[in-house]
């Protein structure tokens, strides 16, 4: 089970350059086993083209490395608290993917412009507060996840399964490791097609909330009706 997830693991951060979400090492993707408490997430700062399987570091979700000869993403305190308060995430990732990275710079949420945007996220994608002098100083990392948290409040992280982390970058989740990398592209094209779109017709408006609604439910819910009964998509 656990060198099935580091394989899942492996394969989901190579699909980040393949996808060209990543530039040089500026990414990682992390799966996590919930019946052992185990999370498997990419080595900090090891490239791309010279990654293997084996270099993938497994820890508990106290941050203790128990395998790996690397040390881990410099980003696994916010991985790890996004895990220890969401049971229902699997995988996380995270990329400074140009169109995202551009509306975290700019403090702006990425408004839900049209369907494309609601067929994955149930309203905009949320930019959180800067981190005061503070927090950068003490746990930064760990506080990157607690502004996460504190941005997301109540909502389903499943129903908003990504955000922007103000003049930092984005970061994207889902049920494993191989939905956090889909949920991550799709959070780039919407980014670039809101900054397209706005850049067109600086007066638009938001999607309407009926055809948002409709476009979410249908793939996600009790009464999805999306693709075909034995697949995700």
């Amino acid at each position: 089970m656990l060198q099935q997830l580091i394989q899942q693991v492996y394969e989901a951060n190579m699909a980040l350059p393949a996808h060209g979400l990543v530039t040089y090492t500026w990414g990682n993707v992390s799966g996590i086993d919930r019946q052992q408490g185990l999370v498997v997430i990419k080595p900090s700062g090891v490239p791309y083209q010279q990654m293997q399987a084996s270099d993938m570091v497994v820890l508990d979700l106290m941050g203790n490395v128990l395998q790996g000869r690397f040390r881990p993403s410099s980003d696994t305190a916010t991985h790890l608290e996004l895990y220890r308060r969401y049971p229902q995430l699997g995988g996380i990732v995270h990329t400074h993917s140009t169109h995202a990275t551009a509306w975290a710079q700019a403090g702006r949420a990425i408004p839900a412009l049209g369907t494309t945007h609601a067929d994955y996220f149930a309203a905009d994608i949320p930019c959180t507060r800067g981190l005061t002098a503070a927090e950068v100083a003490g746990e930064y990392e760990r506080e990157t996840g607690r502004v996460i948290i504190e941005t997301l409040a109540a909502e389903d992280p499943l129903h908003t399964p990504g955000i922007v982390v103000y003049q930092h970058g984005p970061f994207s989740w889902g049920r494993s490791p191989d939905e956090a990398v889909h949920n991550a592209v799709v959070l780039e094209e919407v980014a670039k097609m809101a900054w397209i779109s706005c850049s067109i017709n600086p007066a638009l408006r938001q999607i309407d909330a009926h055809l948002l609604e409709k476009h979410f439910s249908r793939k996600h819910g009790p009464n999805a009706y999306y693709g075909q009964k034995d697949t995700a998509s």
